[in-house]
């Protein structure tokens, strides 16, 4: 049965809205990703909690879900999840007994290690269908969309500072 034309205009129009794009876009940079780390078996979320502990080792966790743009739920089942591998170590903060330090474990750097060339080659995948002036454009674009909104997300992102940069804070 063949849609009708005004049927067929608002189907044209949900598949250009942005927010459908991006989020079919975030479906095949998963699929990407994880069909490239699938020997090392990381999802995006777990590389991106390793690379963040790894850059910060001891960071809190409510810094590494801010530090990822994630809610308190998901970098919890992340955390979970990588500690029953044995990847990283959960525990009391040094600053606060209240707050929960996390930090890799020998096997988690050694994954880390393992999972980079797989990661690149997912990037590179990914961005294949782009010149590298339409990549640079892509990030732009993305970072100004994000930062610009960045009240309206349900999770913050807040990126970690550097030794350097805390210090002289």
């Amino acid at each position: 049965m063949a849609a009708s034309p005004k049927n067929a205009l608002s189907l044209s129009r949900l598949y250009a809205r942005p927010g459908f794009l991006l989020r079919r876009a975030h479906q095949i940079s998963a699929a990407v990703f994880e069909d490239a780390c699938r020997d090392v078996g990381l999802t995006p979320a777990q590389f991106g909690v390793l690379t963040v502990l790894q850059a910060h080792p001891g960071m809190g966790q409510s810094d590494l879900a801010r530090a990822l743009g994630f809610d308190k739920v998901t970098v919890l089942r992340v955390l979970r999840g990588l500690q029953a591998r044995g990847l990283l170590e959960r525990g009391p903060a040094h600053t606060s007994r209240r707050n929960v330090s996390v930090s890799l474990t020998a096997q988690g750097e050694a994954l880390l290690r393992q999972a980079r060339k797989p990661a690149e080659k997912a990037y590179r995948r990914l961005m294949a269908p782009l010149d590298r002036q339409q990549q640079e454009q892509l990030i732009a674009l993305l970072q100004l969309l994000t930062g610009e909104l960045e009240d309206e997300a349900r999770a913050a992102f807040v990126p970690p500072r550097s030794p350097a940069a805390r210090q002289a804070a």
